[in-house]
């Protein structure tokens, strides 16, 4: 993956790991080193196959808080299907925004350039999965790590000066982090809401009409509540 020390030869998961352990442990390395031409195979390929690492990791997960083994299953093959392709979607997406920015501030960087630093920034995706099992702390390290990477990459690949870039992605990681924190905390309320009127539904049987219809208004008034925050 990295041109000043050829992988033509290595096996492809080989380079994916090496790459990986570079990004977490010396991004800055990673980054100075990488290339900035070469199309878009490499980097597509390495982002699609961190996705499906990650949508295993996700199906492991899910057998332990799904209510059997086939429902689990069914979640981890979906998702090993689904989730790189919206990875794929995303990546292109968040590059085509990074693009703007990093054109705004001065990068004179093609858009692959662009493209190449968020997709080997899917690095993190394992290992913020497993972060992300801690409520809410999850996130902000998911999100302040890429945020990071980013900053690192405007520096060392993008040639922006550094307190541009260090204001920015500031500004962008604050951003981020308090849209995360508010989408999570909205997502467990839902979930707490839908949760309890599943705990009500089995009680409807002995329920007259009046209470079932106090229990799914309230279910209702919570609902609107939490999209509301959202």
């Amino acid at each position: 993956m990295s041109e000043s020390n050829p992988k033509e030869n290595q096996p492809l998961v080989t380079a994916i790991t090496e790459d990986v352990i570079t990004i977490i442990t010396n991004p800055v390395d990673f980054y100075r080193r990488m290339p900035k031409t070469g199309g878009y195979g490499d980097p597509v390929t390495f982002m699609l196959v961190i996705a499906v690492v990650t949508a295993v990791v996700l199906a492991v997960f899910s057998l332990f808080g799904l209510g059997t083994v086939g429902e689990a299953m069914a979640v981890g093959f979906g998702g090993i299907i689904f989730l790189p392709i919206m990875a794929l979607l995303v990546s292109f997406l968040g590059s085509g925004m990074l693009y703007v920015v990093w054109k705004m501030i001065g990068s004179p960087e093609p858009f692959e350039v662009s493209y190449r630093c968020v997709a080997y920034a899917a690095a993190l995706y394992p290992v913020t999965i497993v972060v992300g099992l801690i409520p809410y702390l999850g996130s902000v390290v998911a999100v302040v790590w890429w945020t990071y990477l980013m900053m690192i990459a405007s520096l060392e690949v993008h040639r922006i000066p550094k307190q541009t870039a260090y204001v920015v992605f500031g500004i962008l990681g604050v951003f981020f982090t308090a849209t995360t924190l508010s989408s999570e905390i909205a997502a467990r309320r839902l979930a707490t809401e839908v949760e309890n009127l599943g705990s009500n539904m089995k009680q409807f049987e002995n329920m007259s009409p009046e209470e079932a219809g106090e229990t799914v208004g309230k279910f209702l008034k919570g609902l609107e509540k939490v999209t509301k925050e959202q």
